[in-house]
Formats: C-alpha cells, structure tokens, sequence
C-alpha cells in the first residue's frame, strides 16, 4: 500500500561499489537498513562477524530474563505496523498471547529479529569481520575484511553495538593481563562451573545484577555484590528522556547544554531494574557489600582474592558488571581513525568527563575531523551506536529510539549522496527522454 521499497535512483558507480556498508546486523543494523531501502537507496550491504541468529547480546552475553523495555514500543518498526514486534508476536499467539505477555523474553525477541530481517530480505552477510577502515580512491571508503578482502563504498555505518567505538571499561585495579578467573559481564562466562563455588560481582548496574542472579540460578554457593556507593540508585532518568522534543531539539543545543543534559541524567548513577534486582534477591545465596569498593585483586589458578575495605573476600570467580568505554583508539579496527577524529574533549575545551572521548558527530552521526579541512572523508562515516548519545541523544542504542535515529541517518545519507551526485542528476534530467505527450492528442480539425 506504501509502494515500498522504490526504486534505487543513486547513480551507480561501478562494479562491487556499495553505496553504503553498514558495519553491524545487529538490530541497529537492521533498522538502518530498512530506513536506507524507504529511501531507494538499496544498494547497500550490511556485514557481521558472528553467526546467523547471533548478531548482539541477546542470546550471547545478555542475561536478563526478560527485555527491560516495555513491550509495546515500536522500536526496529519505524511507523510500519505490520512488522512490529506486537503483529508479528500476534499473529504467532493470537490477542489473548498478546495481552498475557509482560515483557519480552529476550531469546523471542531475537526471534523477532531474525523474522524481520528475513521478512524484508535485509542484505546480511555473516561470518565476515571488519578490520580496518581508510580511504580509498576517488573519494570512497576501503573497507577490509577477513573473508573479502577490500570492499570500496561511498559511505559506511558503524552499527557495532555497545562497544562498537570502543571496548569494555575494566577498572584500574584489574591486572593485566588478567587470566580466566576474572570476566567481564559481556565476556562468555561458565556459570555451570560456577556451582556450589563463590563468586564476586562488581557493580550495581543492570548487567551487575543479571550476572549475579544468573550464577545463582545455575547453582552458585554464595555471590557477593559490591558496590561503591553508599546506597542502591533508585532512579533511571533517561526514561524521561524518550519524548520527540529530545529527538528532534537535543542536536539542535549548543554542545555545553547538550552534556550538561546527559551528566543531569546519570549524576546519581542508573537504577537497575526493579525486576532484576526482584530476581536477585530472591536467591538465598545472595549478599549486597554497600559502600565497598574494591582496592585490589590478585588471580591464581583457583580463584581470586579481593582486598577490600573492611578484609579479603576470596571467590572463584569475579565478574566485571562495569559497562563499556567509549574510545575509538580501543577499536583495532578504528584505532587509525582516533586520532583524527573530533571528540567532545575538542568541542569543550577543558572536559575530561565520561564524554571526552565521545565522538563529537555532525546531524546525520557523521564523524568530524578533528582539524578543519583535513580528513574530510571521515564525514562519510557514520557512528549509529550509544556512542552517539552526547551528539544527539537517545536515537542510536536502545530500542525506544532507533526507528527516529534511523530515519535521521538514512535522510541525511540520501542528502548528501545526492548532493555527491549533483551533476550526475543534472545530466539524466536533461537526458530524460519519456514523453508525455506523443502528438496525436490534439485532432487537426481542432487547430484554429
């Protein structure tokens, strides 16, 4: 009824060109790819390192039971009905499933992910990494991978992810290199092993406590939670921050309003769920260490010893519940880029906060380059991730928002290839040789 997709109308510029290469095929890949094809411009690929059925954390390292989003958000949908997750888990179910679910197991929700990449024949190709990225000629992209060798294209999206621009946040006082008795929370963990045994969670972030419960559940002894604050957060105030006036206002404020708005949303840290921590404490083997943060550690072959405030805690396992950095030098397949590319800490003069490193992206999540007019092609990279949220909020990481950031992506990507191919256009307008008219419309006895 939409007449989608439409036909491509960007000039093709030569064999194994892509017009845009979208790193990632995961659910941030997937919904760029379907904002990319309403536009017509459908030659485009999206590439993944893991397997089929396993792009991002939802049947890999996630662990919360249930999404932490409610279930009737449209999320990867944009403003089509019949592909939200409601339809589709609807016409699975049936409306009385529909209204009985609370919220969305996360394995049914990669379920629905699969569907919709399948349903729209999304252009994924799996199993193939991405190791670096750098210019090519005549102002494309060289991408090189493992398995294809360089890929040439016009524009790339970066669509890794949590730590897609950078890598997981370990604290100063883990060794490095650090053996297998210390994981972190997005790491692969063998909690089967852990039964029976002790085991140490840093952290009170929702991570934190799904790992903790998750250890619990598989027969864990005891788990210790610590936890350097004095108290629990109770509050998630960027829940509040989901409206269309932050979709559309937040990138037009200057920069020092832009993070004063997001440092006023996690000054007191994030709440994990309810739900999760309901989990948790339901275990009897459960034990929260309030203001208690970790000093030191040293790792054997057995377990770990934790220096603590008040003595040692020894575990056979300590899990990282520390959340990921965002830092492109952390990338190795970024790490050349770092360098030239502007971050907040340039935009601000003097901040050396959480967001220093943040890129610091143009309105269409283009990176900038750091120095005025040089690296300019950087401008044809896009960072579509939670690395964006100090440019322009929350668009490009969770499911509340992806559908607006990706439709701001796909505009600006069809703005300025179009602007790229402005000759181009001027020449097939003139060249344009259907006729409307075929000259027998007008009888000669009509002629005066």
């Amino acid at each position: 009824m939409l007449n989608l997709p439409p036909a491509n109308w960007v000039p093709p510029r030569g064999a194994g060109i892509s017009d845009v290469l979208i790193v990632g095929g995961g659910m941030m890949g997937l919904t760029a790819s379907l904002a990319l094809m309403r536009l017509g411009i459908r030659n485009h690929r999206l590439l993944d390192a893991a397997p089929a059925g396993q792009e991002g954390p939802w049947v890999t390292y996630a662990r919360m039971i249930t999404l932490r989003s409610p279930k009737h958000l449209v999320g990867p949908a944009q403003d089509l009905p019949n592909l939200t997750f409601r339809a589709w888990y609807t016409a699975l179910h049936g409306e009385a499933g529909w209204q009985a679910l609370d919220k969305i197991p996360r394995g049914v929700w990669m379920d629905y992910l699969i569907w919709f990449r399948a349903v729209l024949a999304l252009p994924v190709t799996n199993g193939i990494a991405v190791q670096s990225v750098a210019p090519g000629p005549d102002g494309l992209i060289a991408v090189r991978t493992d398995t294809e060798g360089t890929l040439l294209t016009r524009r790339v999206v970066l669509a890794t992810g949590r730590d897609g621009l950078g890598g997981l946040r370990l604290p100063g006082w883990v060794p490095s290199p650090r053996g297998p008795r210390i994981r972190h929370s997005a790491e692969t963990v063998d909690f089967a092993a852990l039964a029976g045994k002790t085991v140490a969670v840093v952290g009170a972030s929702a991570s934190a406590v799904d790992n903790a419960a998750t250890a619990l559940e598989h027969g864990a002894a005891n788990v210790h939670m610590l936890v350097r604050r004095p108290a629990l957060p109770v509050l998630n105030r960027f829940k509040s921050m989901t409206h269309a006036g932050y979709t559309f206002g937040l990138p037009l404020l200057d920069d020092a309003m832009r993070l004063r708005l997001l440092r006023s949303a996690a000054e007191d840290a994030v709440a994990p769920p309810r739900d999760s921590l309901l989990r948790l404490a339901a275990q009897p083997g459960f034990r929260l260490h309030l203001a208690t943060p970790v000093l030191a550690v040293a790792e054997d072959a057995s377990g770990v010893t934790l220096r603590l405030p008040k003595g040692e805690l020894r575990a056979a396992m300590l899990i990282l519940g520390t959340g990921f950095a965002v830092d492109l030098s952390m990338r190795p397949e970024l790490a050349a880029l770092a360098p030239l590319v502007r971050c907040w800490g340039d935009a601000l003069p003097g901040e050396t906060g959480e967001y220093a490193t943040y890129p610091h992206l143009g309105p269409g999540f283009e990176l900038e380059s750091r120095e005025a007019g040089e690296a300019e092609w950087l401008g044809r990279i896009h960072a579509f991730s939670i690395g964006a949220i100090a440019s322009l909020g929350l668009i490009s990481g969770d499911i509340p928002g992806v559908g607006d950031g990706a439709r701001r992506l796909a505009e600006a990507i069809a703005a300025s290839l179009f602007r790229e191919d402005a000759a181009a256009h001027l020449a097939a307008l003139r060249a344009y040789a259907d006729p409307e008219l075929l000259g027998d419309e007008v009888p000669a006895a009509a002629l005066a």
